[in-house]
């Protein structure tokens, strides 16, 4: 089956920890629990790191071992035209994820580089996005 990069950027460490008004109170493990489960049968490599030159590593990594990505850059999102850059080299399907509805929220989080290049944005349904983002690169990806 082909594998499927699920990438986290900064603070998506602290899940369960921080803000859980907005992000809600399962941690990091429980996410990534969620993922291998709702990507089955298709094995994923799950990361996250605070660095944005690592995201770009892994998206780098993801052009020679992955048929799809769904990322969650965090606020790398907003500012991050390296990672635009790295998804541009990247041939298969991209899915932006956030927890959090972005446009409910402070203006600067209305804009996205990375929703330049993604095939799909799914922003609002807390954990179960990435789900929803997973059985789609499935289908797609075969």
């Amino acid at each position: 089956m082909p594998l499927i990069h699920v990438l986290n950027g900064p603070n998506l460490n602290l899940l369960g920890k921080r803000q859980p008004d907005i992000y809600g109170s399962e941690t990091l493990a429980d996410l990534e629990a969620l993922c291998r489960a709702a990507a089955a049968p298709h094995d994923i490599r799950f990361l996250q790191s605070n660095w944005e030159g690592q995201i770009v590593d892994w998206i780098h990594e993801a052009r020679d071992e992955a048929a799809a990505i769904v990322i969650n850059p965090a606020a790398l999102t907003h500012t991050s035209v390296a990672v635009l850059d790295a998804l541009n080299a990247f041939d298969g399907p991209v899915i932006e994820v956030h927890i959090s509805q972005v446009h409910r929220r402070e203006a600067f989080r209305h804009h996205s580089y990375v929703s330049m290049r993604a095939d799909g944005v799914i922003a609002g349904l807390g954990l179960q996005g990435y789900a929803a983002a997973l059985r789609h690169v499935a289908a797609l990806i075969g």
